[in-house]
C-alpha cells in the first residue's frame, strides 16, 4: 500500500513543478505550454536537472545554476503542498474517480491562492476551468449513481456561493472582489448548497484572525486590502474533508 502513497506523493511534485509555470504564466496572460521553462533572470532553458521538484531547489541551494540568481521559496512549497494535496485526497477517498477530480479540484485552489495572494486577482481563465470541471465532476457522478441529487445540489451550491458574495460586494460597496464570487461558485459545484455556507464563515474567521495578527504586527494598516481567495481556499479544503466533523462539534459544544 505504500507503494501506492510514494506514487502519489510523486506524481503531485510534478504537477505542483507545472503549477509554478501557472502561477507565474497565467497572470501575465503567457502560454502555459510554450516556451520551455527557463530562468526568468538570464533566460536559460533549464534541463532535466533544473527540473527535479524540490531536489533540484536544495542542490542548487535555491540559485540558478547559469547565473546565480535567487529562486523563489514559492516554488518548492507549491510543490510539496501539492504533494500533500495529492496523498490527502487518496487516503480519503481511496483509488477512485473522486480522488482523481479532487486532488485536481485541490491544484486549482492552490493556483488560485498564490496568484491571488501575490497579484490581487483571480483570472477567469481558472474560474473557467473550475466550472468546467465541475460540470464535468457532476456529470460523472450523476451517470455513476444514476441520481440526479448530486447536480442539484451543486448548480444550487453554486448559485448560493456566488449570490452570497454578490450582496456582500454590493452592500459593503467593493469589500471584496468579483473573483471572489466567482471561485465560491466553483466551490459550491463541488460541495453543495449544505456546506458552502460553512466554507463562508471559515473564510471569513480564517481571514479575520489573519487580519488581527497583521495589524498587531504592524505589516499592514487597517484599510489595507486582504486578497480572500486563499482563505476562501484553505476554507473549502477544510470543509471537503472535515466539514460534517466540524458541523458535528458545532451543533455539540456551541448550538
Amino acid at each position: 500500500m505504500y507503494i501506492y502513497y510514494i506514487l502519489i506523493f510523486v506524481v503531485g511534485l510534478m504537477v505542483g513543478s507545472f503549477l509554478n509555470v501557472c502561477i507565474y504564466r497565467i497572470p501575465l496572460k503567457q502560454s502555459i505550454v510554450f516556451p520551455a521553462s527557463h530562468c526568468f533572470n538570464c533566460n536559460h532553458e533549464l534541463n532535466g536537472l533544473d527540473l527535479i521538484p524540490v531536489f533540484s531547489f536544495i542542490f542548487l541551494k535555491g540559485k540558478c545554476r547559469y547565473c546565480g540568481d535567487k529562486i523563489s521559496i514559492q516554488y518548492p512549497l507549491v510543490e510539496l503542498a501539492n504533494a500533500l494535496l495529492f496523498l490527502f485526497a487518496f487516503i480519503y477517498f481511496g483509488f477512485n474517480l473522486l480522488t482523481v477530480f479532487y486532488a485536481v479540484f485541490s491544484s486549482l485552489l492552490l493556483v488560485i491562492s498564490v496568484i491571488d495572494y501575490k497579484k490581487g486577482i483571480i483570472p477567469n481563465y481558472l474560474i473557467i476551468f473550475g466550472l468546467i470541471l465541475g460540470v464535468i465532476y457532476i456529470t460523472f457522478t450523476v451517470i455513476i449513481t444514476h441520481s440526479y441529487d448530486i447536480a442539484k445540489n451543486g448548480l444550487l451550491g453554486a448559485f448560493l456561493g456566488a449570490i452570497i458574495i454578490i450582496i456582500i460586494i454590493v452592500i459593503s460597496r467593493g469589500g471584496m472582489g468579483a473573483g471572489d464570487y466567482k471561485l465560491m461558485g466553483v466551490i459550491g459545484l463541488f460541495l453543495g448548497y449544505k456546506k458552502i455556507i460553512l466554507v463562508l464563515f471559515l473564510a471569513v474567521v480564517l481571514a479575520g484572525i489573519f487580519a488581527t495578527i497583521l495589524l498587531i504586527s504592524k505589516s499592514k494598516e487597517r484599510k489595507s486590502a486582504i486578497p480572500f481567495g486563499p482563505f476562501l481556499a484553505i476554507a473549502a479544503l477544510s470543509v471537503l474533508y472535515y466539514g460534517d466533523l466540524i458541523i458535528n462539534w458545532y451543533l455539540l459544544y456551541i448550538f
